[in-house]
């Protein structure tokens, strides 16, 4: 395994283990649940917003494998201070980079550490664990309105 990989390999692990944005908050601009029912991987996700319109946090909770932790830890990392229109460009480029199978390597300066996750895309059973947090991301997001 080449140094790069171990380090996104290092970066994916420890999101896992200490996520970013972990734990609900009572006061929600937006909310959505998502569940993987090919693994049973779940996820619940808030989009905060402050008062400029930019996202002022991702807060989330769930529990599954540790690329659906990671990828939720590294998004509401990557979103806190974009506007709606941001983030969606990263989610599109996101899902693009999952469903190449390995073709498209992620863009790290669209993603930032997000990017860890390309090598996912390889594995197409892993595809959704990946996505799932984005996915429900996006579904927050056009609940905003």
């Amino acid at each position: 395994m080449s140094d790069l990989q171990n380090l996104y390999q290092e970066l994916i692990l420890d999101h896992s283990r200490t996520p970013y944005g972990f734990g609900l908050r009572d006061a929600v601009a937006a909310q959505s649940h998502q569940v993987n029912p090919t693994c049973g991987d779940e996820v619940t996700l808030q989009v905060h917003r402050g008062a400029d319109g930019t996202i002022e946090a991702i807060a989330w909770e769930g529990h599954g494998c540790a690329i659906s932790q990671a990828s939720a830890s590294l998004f509401a990392e990557l979103a806190e201070g974009l506007t709606v229109d941001e983030v969606e460009v990263r989610i599109a480029a996101f899902r693009e980079a999952m469903r190449s199978r390995g073709k498209i390597e992620p863009d790290e300066e669209l993603l930032g550490d997000a990017a860890a996750l390309g090598g996912v895309s390889k594995y197409v059973a892993r595809v959704k664990c990946a996505m799932l947090a984005w996915v429900a991301a996006e579904d927050a997001l056009h609940k905003l309105g």
